[in-house]
């Protein structure tokens, strides 16, 4: 399938053509600013698919807004016509298309070019009235609060907010993709894209200076799912490659070090600790605290005894044979290093260290 892209240079298009060439069945022809409108006739001749993306949304001059939108739909629909197939068209409208203003109505009458094309030519067209889309590579300073914020933050660069409690409308790039990639496979898709989020431009700028001090608490937000994943993605994508990395602490004795990773607001903390040879760490139990162990370098013994019985249990365990061990509530438990090199073993806890009721007494596994 040879699939056009017009206006492939764009925030959309960037993504979308990052996305078709990771198949193997498209090919990607485009058409840009710099191409002169008779390149436009010549690859839609050529074009199984299009995705219609270009568009002028702050131009210097108001009348800027129909030739960019308004008056280049046209041409591809003449293009379309003059090729005698009906290629299907997705066109990414927007949602001030309903509203009285020179953008509103450039991209109001490139939507009605593309109706009298379905209509009388027989092209499917896809009309997406897009809000606010966010995500990776969109342009900072331009027309999107998100990807400013985002750009600023990361930089120590202030950002003004009008009103905090303004409530906008979000799509993410991602979705805005798997949207157009349906539609190109002739799925069913919805009229618009979804998820949509509708959040106040406070509560993204709150959001994305936490994510910005995780790096300082090692408390990272609940960035498994929805729009706090998506803007964390979004957010980690204006980072500098300067920024790529950040120190963690390190604490150091006789025994060897721990370092601290990432810590959750209810998921618990990663961390990692060394012992040289023959070092035994540990020596307490829990009530309610319990700990995932992971050996990945040296030889360890566990040693667990029963708070209450006196019942014994040792476990042997190798970074060579990946295996978890857990520390069981009630049990006072402990870890040598029974290697000849270094011990490196990872360390889940299931809630953050807490200094003021640490749940952890000590009490050695041998009387």
């Amino acid at each position: 399938m040879k699939v056009l892209i017009t206006g492939a240079n764009g925030f959309v298009g960037k993504n979308l053509i990052v996305h078709l060439n990771e198949r193997q069945d498209v090919e990607i022809l485009t058409f840009g600013r710099s191409d002169e409108l008779k390149v436009l006739g010549e690859r839609v001749a050529q074009a199984d698919f299009i995705f219609h993306l270009a568009g002028v949304n702050r131009p210097q001059d108001p009348a800027e807004f129909g030739q960019g939108n308004t008056e280049l739909t046209v041409e591809l629909c003449k293009a379309i016509e003059t090729s005698a197939r009906q290629i299907p068209v997705v066109y990414t409208s927007s949602s001030q298309a309903t509203l009285d203003n020179p953008y509103g109505a450039s991209k109001r009458g490139a939507e009605e070019a593309l109706q009298r094309l379905a209509q009388q030519h027989g092209s499917p067209v896809h009309v997406l009235r897009l809000p606010n889309v966010f995500g990776k590579w969109a342009r900072p300073n331009y027309n999107s609060a998100v990807a400013t914020f985002c750009h600023n933050i990361a930089r120590d660069l202030p950002i003004q907010i009008n009103d905090p409690a303004a409530v906008i409308t979000l799509v993410y790039i991602d979705d805005v993709i798997a949207h157009f990639l349906a539609l190109m496979a002739g799925e069913e898709a919805r009229a618009d894209v979804q998820p949509q989020y509708r959040v106040s431009v406070g509560e993204i700028a709150d959001r994305l200076r936490s994510f910005k001090e995780s790096r300082n608490t090692l408390v990272t937000d609940r960035v498994g799912g929805g729009f706090v994943r998506a803007l964390y993605s979004t957010y980690l994508s204006y980072l500098p490659p300067e920024h790529f990395t950040y120190k963690v602490p390190k604490y150091g004795d006789p025994r060897g070090v721990f370092v601290e990773m990432l810590k959750t607001p209810d998921c618990g903390q990663f961390s990692f600790f060394t012992a040289h040879p023959g070092i035994t760490r540990g020596g307490h139990y829990h009530h309610t605290k319990t700990e995932k162990f992971l050996v990945i370098k040296g030889r360890a013994r566990f040693g667990f005894r029963h708070m209450t019985t006196g019942e014994f249990h040792e476990v042997v365990t190798e970074g060579d044979s990946p295996q978890i061990v857990e520390t069981v509530p009630g049990w006072t438990h402990d870890i040598t290093n029974i290697g000849d090199d270094e011990m490196i073993v990872m360390l889940w806890a299931n809630e953050i260290f807490d200094r003021a009721h640490p749940d952890t007494y000590a009490c050695q596994v041998k009387p």
